[in-house]
């Protein structure tokens, strides 16, 4: 096969490659921060407390992130079908995709905002702050470049996920791989199709730990108080803030 030939290939397995996986972590992200979050919320001495709450959500989060995903894809059929109308080709894909993303991701947040120092919270509850407001003025800023990494984990994850969606018919570069370079035993194509994954891979790796690190430095240089101020009637004044924090 020559190159003009695989060319239209990647082309397209590299666009349907990238559509599974942006819309799959846009999902997987919007449900997996707050779940997360609500994780830490409800366990024991946290702001929610509710241990069975806890419980369940956490076995929920459990069983997703402890089945195969090619086994999940196999359960969710009827669900998939459903939802997109089909099993097969890029869009149904997303579905498998994105529940399989959101336990994964949701563990990640949980294990970043643990992380977040206690007496931040402690400071903005000691000046009124509600549980909105710690969430949204302490918890997800102070985590911020840890659910940077932790989505920079969960796009890496996805895209081995979406590899292997391409195997039983949702398109994309694992497709690709398997019905040209294992069917038909174009292995310059497969390679090529592994070459490009490693790129992709670095590249997202790369890109995910300079904000990390870019987004930590600035967090060190402003220090914790300009993100303690309540919106609220009745916040405290800038001099107060910096005398707790």
């Amino acid at each position: 096969m020559t190159w003009s030939e695989m060319q239209p290939l990647l082309s397209q397995a590299c666009s349907e490659t990238f559509t599974m996986v942006l819309w799959s972590t846009l999902i997987a992200v919007a449900a997996g921060l707050p779940l997360g979050i609500l994780l830490v919320l409800t366990d024991r001495g946290g702001l929610l407390q509710n241990v069975v709450a806890n419980k369940v959500t956490g076995q929920i989060v459990n069983v997703g992130r402890s089945m195969p995903f090619i086994i999940l894809m196999v359960a969710l059929m009827s669900f998939t079908r459903w939802v997109t109308g089909t099993t097969i080709g890029t869009t149904a894909a997303i579905v498998p995709l994105a529940i399989g993303g959101i336990p994964f991701f949701a563990r990640l947040v949980e294990t970043a905002v643990r992380e977040v120092d206690n007496g931040l919270v402690e400071a903005v509850q000691s000046m009124g702050g509600n549980t909105w407001t710690i969430v949204r003025k302490v918890l997800v800023p102070e985590a911020l470049p840890s659910l940077i990494a932790s989505t920079t984990t969960t796009i890496i994850a996805l895209i081995g996920y979406s590899a292997m969606a391409g195997t039983v018919g949702g398109g994309g570069l694992g497709d690709l791989a398997v019905r040209y370079g294992y069917q038909r035993f174009e292995t310059e194509l497969m390679w090529i199709t592994v070459a490009i994954l490693a790129v992709v891979i670095s590249l997202i790796q790369f890109a995910g730990d300079f904000a990390a690190r870019s987004l930590h430095r600035r967090g060190a240089r402003s220090g914790p108080a300009p993100r303690l101020r309540l919106l609220k009637a009745g916040e405290p004044a800038a001099a107060d803030v910096d005398k707790v924090a």
